[in-house]
């Protein structure tokens, strides 16, 4: 069985055990200023919270530790297209929220120029359903600290957008 229900700034698709998030945002920014803010460590330790190592080629890895719960996710690129897409695994190692990690994630962050804008997708597959759902809010608290970090605007504290923006995804 499969369920869709469209979120503001997401789409949650839960089909068996598992969940498909995807996001899309129009971001008033070069399609090449987006890409930096994605794949350069020192951008994303600002609106990412991760001290991140990328060996950027498709095949390296990518290495992020979330500065500020400590997850450790690790994986293998799979696209690496700049400055149109970034695929990778995601698997995060177990931790005292995921006693067993989670071992199937993947993320594609894909981007296309919109005359002055660029529209950023990013679609996390695999994930299973309580992941999934514990990821929704987060993923949008992230993405809303993105475009706050773009437009050199104070970022959201992400635990509390997460909670106010959880919500959303409760119907899940």
């Amino acid at each position: 069985m499969s369920t869709k229900n469209e979120i503001k700034n997401g789409i949650v698709t839960i089909k068996g055990g598992y969940v498909t998030l995807r996001y899309e945002r129009r971001l008033r920014h070069p399609i090449e200023v987006v890409w930096k803010a994605i794949t350069d460590p020192n951008e994303l330790a600002v609106w990412f919270n991760a001290k991140a190592k990328i060996d950027a080629h498709p095949g390296g890895t990518i290495d992020y530790v979330n500065t500020a719960s400590g997850f450790h996710t690790t994986g293998r690129i799979t696209v690496w297209d700049p400055p149109r897409a970034f695929g990778h695994e995601w698997h995060i190692a177990p931790n005292p929220q995921l006693p067993n990690g989670e071992p199937k994630g993947a993320i594609r962050w894909s981007l296309e120029r919109d005359g002055d804008f660029t529209i950023l997708t990013v679609t996390f597959t695999g994930l299973t359903k309580p992941t999934g759902l514990r990821f929704a809010p987060g993923t949008h608290a992230y993405l809303d600290r993105l475009e706050a970090h773009l437009e050199h605007a104070a970022l959201p504290d992400w635990a509390e957008r997460t909670a106010a923006v959880r919500g959303l995804y409760l119907a899940q």
